[in-house]
């Protein structure tokens, strides 16, 4: 299981000295954080935080993007609803559409099969392999090597590691390649639907509300973890039983006060706090701008194809609410950089650290010249990489690509194979074909891919593919290419699995016959990737060794940015001052609800959840000081992507509320953290379970979780 850790020399000290919440923390380094915990009043020791096989962290899993923890024996799992929403889009139809009804089961022989892609898992160990993975990297090597080379051992340590299909396991890179963990984590296949309210509580305010403050978002459900008889993962079957989690999480319904702590934990996904100047404005200047152009015009042809339609539209729904949520986060970003120049503050301690550097470099005198050509390259490939995101806009001619480039890569032994197209990697490569059939028709894939070739060809020739133009087919000719394809229909599609590469270059399909032509470009793209990677993987981590060490000698803190790793975060509960003269309280209210509602989407309130609220029915979930029922708090935590579903926990570690948003005016902390405006919002957990009471009547499932009422 878990095991000890001695933290490297440049990051020993450093921690005790953190800022108000800012840090992203992996459990090994609470320890480090004792006196911070202290100060905001964390009960549980920071020894047993740091124990992955201890509570509460064993109760804290992952679902591969979002987070979610265990709240029974039983391995019922309570995570968000947008989280569980492809789990629900993939049960509803219009005849039965669990995405405004909401769906309960009351017993386990009415839950839902959750789909291929929902998996949960349960991280077990976690080891350093940096000298593994790094050791005897001579500085003769291209980049291109040095990056292929430490794939390779990367993947023998995978390999080593994953013993069987129970377990999955991937080796990370934190402080941008400083430092490489090795993560074992159980990996569990039958993942059921188990209860999710109507989108009009768990999807409340919709887009329209999305990263808003203030918030009245039920942004809630539930799973279930199930395993074969012999208590292993196992693929989905009706002989499988729920899995006897180790431990889970007692839910407190006692609630919160203001400045009261709080402890959160999860899986967030990337941050981009060392970032230098140039590549913040280069994400500033070019890439977010044409990533919300082209998310904006792609949506405009979603809707237009769907419109009227509402078989197709529930198939897209789950693809427009990821899209929509990518362009708000985006658009914040942008908002957030017009606001606040952090280029402009990064330019003022990237000056600090190269003066510092100069005293203190230790003979490294050429490493930053060779960082910024490294960087400068980084981003021109980046430019060509989105030119061709545009030109392959179509989910049929991805699949048609997956297939082909399996079919290749399935001539090399397993080892030498791409990471990805591994044997171990077959069953997602399945599923996500098989999946394709849920979020997927013809028609709406041709518009889309049409309308993305038009956005290609305005884009300056000198910033495309070389070679690119004269592969690409005519926007006129996608029809005849979308009638005569046989890749629409799931079975024929997965039939292309195990087929040699001849069979693709031979074949009539339109398809398949464009992944062959595209395949040379391809791969000249990616290899140009590796070439710049191996270089940045030799450049960066020398860098933040030298940032690290710069910022020990100030006492400020050292966590890596987000990965998709375990991480735990701290705050208190705390209102915010947006601009001058306003002051956003850290509580919402079912009364909120009321007021904002319209009865037009996406403020329409189900009858039963306003008759509970008219009717004032708020029992033992009652807050004394508001009197009423909480929906939403804010919190100082540090948070990201990949945190929604996140469990938070009061000071003895018991679940009071989830994860699931943060304030526009802190999207931009992903790349730079502002303690003073920076507020996650969650789910109060009191409106979960009064939700659940008065409006759902999902008895079954308050029944079987632990909760501590408040004290009468």
């Amino acid at each position: 299981m878990f095991k000890s850790f001695v933290l490297p020399v440049a990051l020993m000290g450093a921690a005790g000295f953190a800022l108000a919440d800012e840090g992203q923390w992996q459990p090994h380094q609470l320890p480090q954080l004792k006196s911070e915990l202290k100060r905001i009043g964390i009960t549980m020791p920071a020894e047993k935080l740091a124990d992955l096989a201890k509570h509460p962290m064993s109760a804290i899993v992952s679902l591969g993007g979002c987070s979610a923890s265990f709240v029974s024996p039983e391995g019922l799992v309570v995570t968000n609803h947008h989280c569980a929403y492809g789990a629900i889009q993939r049960n509803s139809t219009p005849e039965k559409n669990y995405i405004v009804n909401g769906f309960l089961a009351r017993t386990r022989a009415e839950e839902l099969p959750g789909g291929p892609n929902t998996l949960v898992y349960v991280t077990e160990k976690v080891e350093n392999v940096t000298a593994r993975v790094l050791k005897g990297l001579g500085a003769n090597l291209s980049g291109r090597e040095r990056h292929e080379l430490v794939e390779s051992r990367i993947k023998a340590l995978v390999a080593e590691c994953e013993t069987d299909k129970s377990v999955r396991c991937s080796v990370p890179a934190f402080h941008r390649g400083l430092e490489y963990y090795r993560i074992k984590q159980l990996m569990i296949r039958d993942v059921r639907l188990v209860y999710a309210p109507s989108d009009r509580i768990g999807n409340f305010g919709g887009d329209i509300d999305n990263y808003e403050w203030p918030r009245q978002t039920g942004d809630y459900a539930f799973l279930r973890a199930y395993v074969g008889p012999d208590g292993r993962p196992a693929d989905p079957s009706p002989n499988n039983l729920p899995y006897k989690s180790k431990d889970f999480l007692v839910v407190s319904a006692e609630g919160l006060k203001n400045g009261d702590p709080i402890l959160l934990a999860g899986y967030p996904g990337r941050t981009s706090r060392y970032k230098l100047p140039s590549e913040i404005r280069y994400a500033r200047d070019v890439d977010f701008p044409a990533k919300v152009a082209s998310i904006t015009a792609d949506l405009s042809v979603i809707s237009a194809a769907t419109m009227g339609n509402p078989a197709w539209d529930v198939r897209y729904a789950s693809v427009a609410k990821g899209l929509n949520n990518v362009l708000k986060k985006t658009q914040g970003l942008l908002d957030g950089f017009a606001r606040k120049d952090i280029a402009a503050i990064k330019d003022v301690q990237d000056a600090q650290f190269r003066a510092w550097h100069k005293q203190n470099g230790n003979g490294a005198r050429n490493l930053l010249g060779e960082l910024d050509g490294v960087i400068a390259q980084d981003m021109a490939a980046s430019r060509q990489e989105g030119a061709w995101l545009e030109a392959t806009h179509s989910d049929l001619l991805k699949s048609a690509r997956t297939l082909y480039r399996l079919a290749l890569e399935r001539q090399k032994p397993d080892a030498q194979r791409e990471a990805g197209y591994q044997e171990r990697d077959l069953s997602f490569i399945k599923a996500r074909l098989t999946r394709l059939e849920q979020s997927f028709v013809p028609q709406v894939d041709e518009a889309r891919w049409g309308a993305a070739l038009l956005r290609y060809g305005r884009i300056d020739a000198k910033l495309r593919p070389q070679g690119l133009d004269a592969l690409l087919p005519a926007p006129n000719a996608l029809n005849a290419m979308y009638k005569s394809t046989e890749l629409a229909d799931t079975g024929k599609r997965l039939a292309w699995i195990g087929k040699d590469p001849e069979a693709f270059r031979k074949s009539g399909d339109p398809f398949i016959q464009l992944a062959v032509r595209l395949h040379d470009t391809g791969m000249a793209l990616e290899n140009r990737r590796n070439e710049i990677d191996g270089n940045l993987e030799r450049v960066i981590p020398q860098y933040m060794a030298a940032v690290i060490a710069w910022k020990k000698s100030q006492g400020k803190p050292v966590y890596p940015d987000a990965n998709s790793t375990l991480r735990v975060t701290y705050g208190t509960v705390a209102p915010y001052a947006p601009r001058d003269g306003l002051v956003k309280g850290p509580f919402t209210t079912v009364e909120g609800i009321v007021e904002k509602a319209t009865n037009k989407d996406p403020f329409i309130v189900p009858a039963a959840l306003s008759a509970a609220i008219k009717g004032k029915r708020y029992g033992v979930f009652e807050d004394a000081a508001l009197g009423t029922v909480p929906v939403n708090f804010l919190s100082s935590a540090d948070t990201t992507g990949g945190n929604s579903g996140s469990a938070v926990m009061n000071r003895r570690g018991e679940l009071v509320g989830l994860n699931f948003d943060s304030t526009y005016e802190s999207i931009t902390k992903d790349w730079y953290f502002d303690s003073g405006i920076t507020r996650a919002i969650h789910v109060d957990i009191r409106y979960m379970l009064w939700v659940m009471k008065e409006v759902d009547r999902a008895n079954n499932l308050l029944k079987e979780m632990t909760i501590r009422y408040p004290k009468k």
